[in-house]
């Protein structure tokens, strides 16, 4: 079993992985396109939090991560609970480029565009402005970016939105 991650996932998996290696999406853009009323802001204050946004054309580089052997059934339970909490996202399965060249399908958490939730218009220095004061369940907005983003350059995988998010929030 195979998961994609784009966002937390990268930094906090939360299950266990017999492997990971750098991966790609193509037709999907990593964006902060859902409201946060749990993890990241509340129901009268949401954050944003990043999702998988269809997009034609467009790649997502992220971590794909295998499930260490056996531990199938409990990986999917605890990312269901952690990720389906809203029903903003979608379970799909998603198929991913590894950096060797090998092609994997794996699980993929997405957004759905039909959800209220979903605000995949909102212009990058509004994203900062509401990033720099959210505050949820699982912690601040910028903590959460502040994390994805440092994670992100670490691996190598440049994200011009995020970086540029983060240099703003930073400043705020």
């Amino acid at each position: 079993m195979w998961v994609f991650g784009y966002g937390s996932l990268i930094w906090n998996p939360d299950f266990p992985v017999a492997e990971h290696h750098i991966a790609r999406a193509t037709n999907w853009h990593r964006s902060f396109c859902m409201r946060s009323i749990h993890h990241r802001g509340t129901e009268t204050a949401p954050g944003l939090v990043l999702a998988l946004d269809h997009a034609p054309g467009a790649v997502c580089d992220g971590v794909a991560f295998r499930v260490t052997p056996g531990a199938e059934a409990e990986t999917l339970q605890t990312l269901r609970e952690r990720e389906l909490i809203s029903s903003a996202y979608l379970e799909i399965t998603l198929p991913l480029e590894l950096a060797d060249g090998r092609k994997i399908d794996a699980l993929a958490y997405v957004i759905d565009p039909d959800h209220e939730q979903y605000c995949g218009n909102i212009p990058l220095a509004e994203q900062a402005q509401i990033i720099a004061s959210a505050s949820g369940g699982r912690g601040s907005n910028r903590d959460y970016l502040y994390a994805t983003a440092d994670h992100l350059a670490s691996l190598g995988i440049a994200d011009a939105d995020l970086a540029w998010l983060a240099a703003q929030v930073r400043e705020a």
